[in-house]
């Protein structure tokens, strides 16, 4: 059956309060029509043309080229929205799908139900309904002896005994493209808002005499966007789901309230994840892992059995085994080799580091080259950059470097060299060679009597203690 798909995303969306397009906002990470894009390519309806208005340079970007897109320079209702697709239409079959752009808990598998349901029926139009627990507000659907629709009704034109009915519009629909065509072209704007409806189009095939059905999904996949309230609840629903489907395939998810995972991480077996974390984008975790607490990943390649404590790292890659944290930074372009310890308070980037080792804390390595089993002492800092121009420390395999000291850029510490402790090193070192780079030290006897500078008497209060839970 020929598919295609018409999606409504031209409204502004004033009650999101926002200088962006309604559909580009994220939840769980994504853009709103992003989630449906993926949904509709998820039953094959590749041929997919979005109707934009609003920031519709917005839209495009984040759709790219390989959909279509039509302006609607006025916003006179969805009918009038769909009818800007018709040229896309035109000399089609088998079947459209027609969904507004802030649906993105609608599914595949919803879809392809509905259009199983639609071919093996020989309906004119499906709509997908749901179930509200409270319809005040929806259109209702009403339902003649055979199941069939017979109308739908607003909320506000509902009888008494439609208001009890609660099968609601989800605005998803799959109608065979001819007919949606011909009753398109018969709907009119005779109402108090003076739009166009694409509900009249189900009434108009009713009248021609056409099967209308309605395929009841799960009320959460009907749900729109309207406002930041409802962004934030879907958001958490898209979240979960993703959650749900890592536990399945074997990772251990401690709190899903407080974990966020993107649809496109990647997470493997018997790896734990503990709450407050956060992954991102292309991210893809090991097997037997440890994220968390309160780790941010974002298009990170962790290895099998790696721990990451209370840390942040983006666009770089761990090895396996490897114990990062607490409050590490890893950032752009850093790779760590297997066996690699990165402790307390160690930012490192755009650095190579070899395996087995080790910044247990304090400790900055930017612009390097490192080898394996080299020890940075607490305090180390690679001086990589002079106010104009980046530079490269290379260290070779074996090295020792004291704590508290400074690695002038560009300089080479070769395999099997010492730093001594406080040193600060501005030429290269040679391979089994110790460099010690420090000041004379020098001792004022009595400096603290002849200067009365002596602190026995003066004690430092603690801050003022908090009393407000707030």
């Amino acid at each position: 059956m020929e598919l295609c798909a018409v999606v409504m995303a031209a409204g502004e969306g004033k009650r999101m309060h926002s200088n962006h397009s309604k559909v580009v906002q994220l939840a769980a990470g994504k853009p709103l029509i992003r989630w449906v894009a993926e949904a509709l390519s998820g039953v094959g309806a590749t041929e997919q043309v979005y109707i934009v208005g609003h920031r519709q340079e917005e839209v495009r970007e984040v759709l790219g080229e390989d959909v279509a897109f039509v302006f609607q320079e006025q916003q006179l209702g969805t009918g009038h929205a769909v009818m800007q697709a018709a040229p896309f239409l035109e000399g089609r079959n088998g079947c459209t799908i027609v969904l507004p752009g802030d649906a993105p808990l609608i599914t595949s598998d919803t879809i392809a139900k509905a259009l199983e349901m639609f071919e093996q029926g020989d309906y004119g139009a499906v709509i997908i309904t749901g179930l509200a627990p409270d319809p005040k507000g929806y259109g209702r659907v009403i339902r003649n002896a055979e199941g069939n629709v017979v109308k739908i009704v607003e909320h506000r034109d509902c009888t008494e005994e439609e208001l009890k009915v609660n099968e609601i519009n989800s605005s998803i629909y799959c109608f065979k493209t001819p007919l949606l065509l011909s009753a398109l072209g018969r709907i009119d704007a005779k109402n108090a808002q003076k739009e166009y409806y694409l509900t009249d189009t189900i009434e108009i095939l009713i009248r021609d005499g056409h099967k209308v059905g309605a395929y009841i999904a799960d009320f959460d996949e009907t749900r729109g966007v309207n406002d930041r309230i409802q962004l934030q609840e879907v958001g958490k629903m898209l979240n979960r789901r993703t959650c749900l489907k890592l536990m399945q395939q074997g990772v251990q998810i401690v709190d899903t309230e407080t974990t966020w995972i993107a649809d496109t991480v990647r997470i493997g077996m018997d790896t734990l994840i503990l709450p407050g974390s956060i992954l991102l984008g292309n991210t893809v975790v090991g097997d037997e892992c440890v994220i968390g607490e309160n780790s941010r990943l974002e298009n990170v390649i962790v290895g099998d059995g790696t721990v990451i404590d209370n840390s942040i790292a983006s666009d770089c890659e761990v090895g396996k085994n490897c114990r990062i944290g607490p409050y590490s930074h890893l950032r752009p372009d850093t790779i760590l080799k297997d066996n690699v310890t990165i402790g307390a308070y160690v930012e490192v980037k755009n650095a190579t580091i070899g395996d087995y080792s080790r910044a247990r804390h304090l400790t900055y390595v930017g612009d390097a080259k490192v080898g394996k089993n080299v020890n940075f002492g607490c305090g180390t800092v690679t001086c990589n950059y002079d106010g104009m121009d980046k530079t490269w420390c290379v260290i070779g395999d074996n090295v020792f470097i004291g704590g508290n000291s400074n690695l002038i850029s560009p300089v080479t510490l070769k395999e099997n060299s010492y730093i001594a402790a406080g040193s600060t090193i501005t030429e290269d070192v040679p391979e089994l060679g110790l460099a010690i780079a420090r000041s004379q030290q020098v001792v004022k006897e009595n400096w603290v009597a002849k200067k009365n500078r002596s602190r026995a008497s003066t004690v430092i209060q603690p801050d003022k203690k908090r009393t407000s839970g707030m």
